[in-house]
């Protein structure tokens, strides 16, 4: 829905040689640990969360990938797992109606202060989540991205661009 991300590329290197140089692996993006693992026709890179404290937001991320011609066409797609999209999306639901409220107060002109202290209240709080999903959530789909394209591309990437150095099978 709103957190799903989908990119889409094209490499000149065989299906099953992206496949060999990823399943089984593990990265580390900030001080957590993705496996690459095969599930039918499709690679998936999931987070090992279980040892965790702290409350995070995170991906799971699907790596499909099809031959066309001499070339592999990679679509990856991260979407947040469902036990964690309930507060985001309820986050959005909130500021929704916020701004809803705000809007229906300025259309019946009643009181414009209330109005611009919801207002502000809602794009405050917004502004704020979509920061904090920027820095958390999205960075891990960005990182988990550039993972699979360096390793497609047959890059090693440098241990500062991932945090932390990327750990063998």
């Amino acid at each position: 829905m709103f957190f799903t991300r989908t990119h889409s590329y094209k490499f000149s290197i065989p299906k099953e040689d992206l496949k060999n140089r990823l399943i089984g692996n593990h990265v580390k993006i900030h001080n957590l640990d993705f496996e690459v693992f095969e599930e039918g026709q499709k690679l998936r890179i999931i987070p090992h969360a279980e040892q965790v404290e702290a409350i995070k937001t995170l991906p799971i991320t699907d790596v499909d990938m099809n031959e066309e011609g001499n070339k592999t066409k990679v679509t990856i797609t991260s979407k947040m797992r469902e036990f964690d999209a309930g507060g985001p999306m309820l986050i959005m639901v909130f500021c929704s109606f916020m701004f809803v409220a705000a809007m229906v107060l300025y259309i019946l002109a009643v009181e414009p202060v209330v109005m611009y202290i919801l207002l502000g209240m809602s794009l405050f709080i917004f502004t704020v989540f979509c920061i904090r999903l920027q820095m958390g959530y999205f960075d891990y789909v960005r990182k988990v991205r550039e993972y699979v394209k360096n390793k497609a591309e047959g890059v090693t990437p440098k241990a500062s661009t991932m945090n932390v150095p990327i750990l063998p099978a």
